[in-house]
């Protein structure tokens, strides 16, 4: 056997051997279950894990930005006519959010955390300055307390008399600074020495900066990999109507699962609403080179109990069951009737919408979504947009209000971004090509093969070329023989 047949049949070995291992190894998904159980293992809130150090102390920044809704024609609105308000905003913070008192319990199958929150304001990122902005709204306080006393006449009128010599109406103007963090209110302040309960400050994000939610106990996902980050108990109490709303599920939006499907429903638990959301795969998008799926809260989340019956067990009580796109947390937000929605409105009843002056839903500004890398479950990307609103009507004993229709008056929306920093985006690239590196392995050796199977045919073909031609000149020179010698013979016979 020549030196070429040897090489040949190399050739051919090689190329069979890598073609049925690369074809062996893809069918059975051996690289790529290896790269997803390393992924189960490292992606895991335990000592040394490649991710338990960003969920403490998240790199990326959080900015939290308050849009308010001024009241222009407050006195035409208590006459009957429609409010007409003016967005003012944002006036922008930077949030930090790192946890801490982080222990293990359970044997270290779960961990507990406190977050709290600190606000910085950041002059450049707003429209003016919180100490001198003025905002006419909605006197939150004097609307608690008449609906705290509304059943009582002997307290409607003590609060009312109360009102009229303090100069308390409706609305109220105050700086920006105040409605946010917070001012010493007068009615409170003439409640506050006979219930001592009653705070005589009122803010919208009053005793918020710097404090936290209370603890929070996550399972570590070590057990099974879908639990990764989900909150396990939280401090609080049932609050709603139905066994079902006041389960705890999902995380809290700052960690998920790797290995997200497009089909899964994502759950989040909100201090916030005192309740669960649930988020739905709505489109695949990229953030600095990164792919990533974005989820959003669809209609149902907040539609009615009509629409959606699962929700009936969010109203406050059977009498105060609001449309879609409204929720009343007033069971937790010490009885005062705060609404909550997304902003201007979106993906609620246009009544809502329609019933204020000033108001124009838009997707691309007031939709909350969530970009999520699939492979790892990391967020990339993440906007929640929540508007404050009141529910206000006409309360007997309080003739301020004798001409007031149940309205539900915006206050205040918040965007709360996020976007990945450079330096774990760049991270998370290297990640992903190893891992894409790693899972098309056995496309590589399929590749391979087919390059030497190419190359072997080649060679096969060669040298069945170099044999035709050499067998060809080998029968013209016997044919030639042949005819010499036949004539050598009639020669001989002559």
């Amino acid at each position: 056997m020549t030196r070429r047949s040897c090489a040949i049949y190399g050739v051919g070995i090689v190329c069979a051997s890598l073609l049925v291992i690369g074809i062996s190894l893809i069918v059975a998904q051996v690289f790529q279950t290896l790269i997803h159980n390393r992924l189960k293992k490292e992606i895991t809130l335990t000592e040394g894990s490649r991710v338990f150090e960003t969920w403490k102390n998240p790199p990326p920044p959080v900015f939290m930005q308050y849009f308010f809704f001024n009241v222009t024609n407050p006195d035409d609105f208590l006459d009957g006519a429609k409010p007409i308000v003016s967005q003012v905003g944002p006036y922008t913070y930077r949030e930090y959010r790192a946890k801490e008192n982080v222990t293990f319990v359970d044997n270290g199958t779960r961990v507990s955390a406190y977050q709290p929150k600190t606000f910085v304001f950041l002059p450049e990122r707003s429209v003016g300055d919180p100490d001198d902005d003025m905002i006419t709204t909605i006197n939150i306080p004097a609307v608690a307390v008449m609906n705290k006393v509304k059943d009582s006449f002997w307290k409607s009128s003590m609060v009312s008399i109360w009102m009229n010599s303090l100069n308390v109406g409706m609305f109220m103007t105050r700086s920006v600074n105040e409605l946010l963090w917070g001012f010493k209110d007068p009615l409170l302040s003439r409640i506050h020495p006979m219930n001592p309960e009653i705070d005589e400050y009122f803010g919208l994000m009053y005793k918020k900066n710097g404090s936290n939610d209370g603890e929070f106990v996550y399972h570590t996902g070590e057990a099974d990999f879908m639990d990764y980050g989900r909150v396990a108990t939280f401090k609080g109490e049932s609050l709603w109507t139905s066994e079902q709303s006041n389960m705890i599920n999902g995380t809290d939006g700052s960690a998920f699962h790797p290995l997200l499907s497009k089909t899964e429903r994502l759950y989040i638990f909100s201090p916030d609403l005192c309740r669960s959301i649930f988020m739905e795969f709505e489109k695949d998008v990229k953030v600095k080179g990164l792919p990533a799926y974005r989820f959003t809260p669809p209609r149902d989340v907040l539609a009615s109990k009509e629409e959606n019956p699962a929700n009936e067990g969010f109203c406050v009580s059977p009498k105060e069951c609001l449309g879609t796109g409204l929720l009343k947390v007033s069971v937790c937000r010490k009885g005062a009737p705060v609404v909550t929605s997304f902003p201007h409105f979106y993906l609620g009843d246009e009544k809502y919408s329609n019933a204020i002056e000033g108001l124009d839903p838009v997707r691309e500004h007031h939709q909350t979504y969530l970009d999520l890398n699939p492979t790892t479950g990391v967020p990339i990307r993440a906007s929640k947009r929540a508007q404050i609103n009141i529910l206000i009507n006409r309360i007997s004993g309080f003739p301020k209000t004798k001409s007031l229709n149940e309205t539900i008056f915006p206050v205040m929306f918040i965007n709360e971004t996020v976007v990945i920093d450079d330096v774990s985006a760049a991270k998370l690239h290297k990640l992903l090509l190893m891992v894409s590196l790693v899972s098309n392995f056995p496309l590589v050796l399929v590749g391979l093969g087919a390059i030497l199977l190419l190359v072997f045919i080649g060679l096969i073909v060669c040298e069945c070329k170099q044999k035709g031609s050499g067998c060809v000149r080998i029968t013209v020179g016997l044919n030639q023989t042949h005819a010499h010698t036949g004539r050598y013979i009639l020669l001989a016979a002559d």
